[in-house]
């Protein structure tokens, strides 16, 4: 499932990721990504801390990559952190829980809600989530607007090369202190990002992340350029057809 976020009414974004196994930091990179990208301002909320014995430490790699955005830990279990999220639930406000399925995002805008409105099923034996949301819900409470969004697989990103710029500050920074200009990033001396590499300051999988993202915001970019323009042509050719047409009636 292809999910891409609109949020031109979206106020703020709970991207939802479990501190069981599903824990996965490339994915949470790629939410914030996502969330920049919408316009809407990211929250990191980490569910299920009944179910990890590592928070500290899978904390601070969502810090490391989500560099100046709230991180709330979170138990639908013993209801660690709930109270620190309803500070985003303000009267007007809507808000749209984003993560993978089985993260506990149903879960979440339950306890957020007060009701229960939203159906969950009980863990697996897997320490992950049974899928029940298949569909967009948008959920009207007394503090505002959650939207629901089902789990996703994988994530598609529009082509704003600004959102990516957004979740990589660390790496733009170190761009901008290279030797040369046209640093290629790779056995050139003087690069900062291979001595940031090299000296444990960001990892090789994190810059090989943002490349990969870059990547696909300029194929999207490239894409949707080639088909205005293959749409521009359509135009053109149809509308000299008609008064093709309209010139040999009138002879």
């Amino acid at each position: 499932m292809e999910e891409q976020l609109i949020a031109s009414n979206i106020d703020t974004v709970f991207l939802v990721s479990a501190l069981n196994n599903d824990f996965n930091i490339r994915r949470i990179e790629r939410y914030v990504t996502l969330a920049w990208e919408s316009g809407a301002s990211p929250v990191i909320v980490l569910t299920k801390a009944d179910l990890s014995d590592d928070i500290d430490a899978k904390v601070l790699e969502v810090e490391e990559v989500a560099i100046g955005v709230p991180i709330h830990v979170t138990s639908s279990i013993t209801h660690q952190g709930i109270e620190d999220l309803n500070k985003y639930l303000q009267s007007g406000t809507t808000i749209a829980l984003l993560g993978s399925s089985g993260v506990g995002k149903s879960t979440l805008s339950n306890i957020l809600s007060e009701k229960e409105q939203q159906a969950v099923h009980a863990i697996r034996n897997d320490d992950k989530g049974r899928h029940t949301t298949t569909s967009r819900d948008l959920l009207v409470f007394d503090k505002g607007l959650i939207l629901d969004t089902p789990g996703l697989r994988e994530l598609q990103l529009w082509n704003t090369e600004e959102a990516v710029s957004n979740t990589f500050q660390d790496i733009k920074g170190l761009e901008n202190a290279c030797k040369f200009r046209d640093c290629q990033h790779e056995s050139e001396p003087g690069c900062a990002i291979q001595k940031a590499i090299e000296d444990g300051i960001i990892t090789e999988a994190r810059y090989h992340s943002y490349l990969k993202l870059l990547r696909e915001t300029a194929f999207i970019e490239n894409s949707t350029a080639y088909m205005r323009d293959k749409i521009e042509k359509t135009k053109h050719y149809r509308h000299q057809a008609t008064q093709h047409r309209k010139m040999k009636k009138h002879r």
